[in-house]
């Protein structure tokens, strides 16, 4: 028997694995996404990376794009979001809540990631990635408010 036979058997627990792998896997992926845009623009941040287009060094190809930088954005934005996601998602799941709760917790920050993403990327009108972005917000909020009230003794 190991230390994680009995957090595995927790489908709270197994559900949180999910999620937070999927907004993981999709934060990876922004970084890809943002390599793609760099050579497909064929707009780098640094000098040595001009030589995946020509064997040397072009200072034309150094600068900044809108695209990248929406990409780059975004990017950013998941990192400041979906780190706290994690770990404020992990001490929710060891207070052991109802599994129909964490699984609209989960679900809905997931959702909201992933829509933010396409509301960002695909330049779609405000409010769309506001709502999407402030949808996430409230439920890392709604999590750490849970924890707080299961741990504080007032």
């Amino acid at each position: 028997m190991t230390p994680l036979d009995g957090i595995m058997d927790s489908q709270v627990f197994l559900a949180f694995f999910t999620y937070a792998t999927i907004v993981i896997l999709k934060m990876m992926l922004m970084s890809h996404l943002t390599s793609y845009y760099r050579l497909t623009k064929k707009v780098f941040a640094n000098l040595e990376d001009t030589k995946l287009l020509s064997s040397t060094v072009d200072k034309k190809l150094i600068g900044t794009d809108p695209d990248v930088e929406r990409v780059r954005r975004c990017h950013l934005n998941d990192l400041e979001n979906i780190v706290p996601f994690v770990v404020v998602g992990l001490f929710y799941a060891l207070t052991q809540p109802e599994l129909s709760c964490a699984l609209l917790h989960f679900r809905v920050f997931a959702g909201s990631r992933i829509f933010h993403t396409i509301a960002y990327v695909g330049a779609l009108p405000q409010p769309c990635r506001g709502l999407a972005y402030m949808l996430g917000a409230l439920v890392n909020v709604s999590m750490s408010f849970q924890v707080l009230s299961a741990v504080l003794v007032l």
